[in-house]
């Protein structure tokens, strides 16, 4: 087995080839790389250039058995097209072309689905409408899905496509509740509640109790790396995943006053309320959970110990590639 893995450098590409590294000794990767490169090993072999170039997929696919594609673009519109769709497309292309691809995986996202912008009356299984937000991330993470489907209707190709929400690993999830400048994603309390609410808020440690805007607390989803990873382990092999779609998540999405309850209880810091335009919605992991046999080791108090209990040493300073 030779498994492309495209945004290697990312959380989850360098997660992902640990473990592929560690399995059977027939079992080997190469990493796309573009702005940042791996070091090669025994069983890691590099191909470095961006997707949006012909070439260089055809040349990354050469021999390629798997295909787990993890590269993309937040909210960049100069470069969302050339690298989230003209990448996504010539990848198919070569894949479908070559004489020893077997399955292509994707790592889809719930902004295909409008995660919190958009409420879906019902719980959010893979029979749920493509729903877009304003912006180039969400129209792209539709595309991709679409392109993908039509791939194998149009060409037969095996495929697998697992919709993530927010993946989180180490501190993430504390850095994402955050009043001050180390606040990782969105949204942007500080913004959200004004200068002053925001410095007493960092000051006493209060973490943000989102509340949507009739009151009711928010509920959004999210997954640890750890089980996307152990998701798309399970999802390279398993026959049941030919041309499946899958929701990888947490059991429940994350309820913000809950979050506050337990770092209330466990840790003694206040929350400080702020309401905004969001919606919360529950995506439904049970297809996976039926196919695949896979099961999520995060629940909401691990997903919140883990990030408060990581302690980030020195030598590995916090740094977010991308915007969003």
């Amino acid at each position: 087995m030779l498994v492309l893995v495209t945004g290697a450098t990312g959380k989850v590409g360098r997660a992902l080839i640990a473990r592929l590294g560690a399995m059977a000794p027939d079992v080997k990767v190469r990493a796309l790389c573009h702005n940042r490169v791996l070091p090669e090993t025994d069983t890691l072999s590099v191909v470095r250039g961006s997707i949006a170039d012909r070439e260089i997929c055809r040349a990354a696919l050469d021999g390629v058995t798997h295909v787990v594609h993890l590269a993309t673009c937040k909210e960049t519109p100069d470069d969302v097209m050339d690298v989230t769709v003209k990448g996504l497309f010539w990848l198919l292309e070569a894949f479908r072309e070559s004489p020893v691809a077997q399955r292509f995986v994707l790592i889809g996202g719930d902004a295909a689905v409008g995660h919190f912008f958009h409420r879906h009356p019902q719980p959010i299984t893979e029979d749920a409408p493509h729903r877009a937000y304003p912006g180039c991330y969400a129209l792209s993470k539709v595309l991709e899905e679409v392109m993908l489907e039509q791939f194998g209707i149009q060409y037969g190709i095996d495929w697998c496509c697992l919709r993530a929400p927010w993946i989180m690993e180490k501190d993430d999830f504390r850095c994402s509740l955050s009043f001050g400048d180390d606040l990782f994603g969105g949204p942007d309390w500080k913004e959200m509640v004004g200068p002053e609410v925001a410095r007493r808020s960092r000051e006493t440690g209060a973490v943000p109790l989102l509340l949507e805007e009739d009151g009711t607390p928010l509920r959004r989803n999210f997954v640890h790396v750890d089980d996307l990873v152990e998701a798309i382990l399970l999802a390279l092999t398993a026959k049941a995943a030919r041309q499946r779609l899958y929701n990888i998540c947490m059991d429940e999405p994350v309820d913000y006053a809950k979050v506050a309850a337990h770092l209330a209880r466990t840790r003694g810091l206040p929350a400080t309320p702020v309401r905004g335009p969001y919606v919360g919605n529950w995506m439904d992991n049970s297809r996976a959970k039926a196919e695949l046999g896979w099961r999520p080791a995060y629940d909401l108090a691990r997903l919140i110990d883990s990030a408060w209990d990581y302690a980030r040493p020195p030598e590995e300073p916090r740094r977010v590639w991308y915007p969003g």
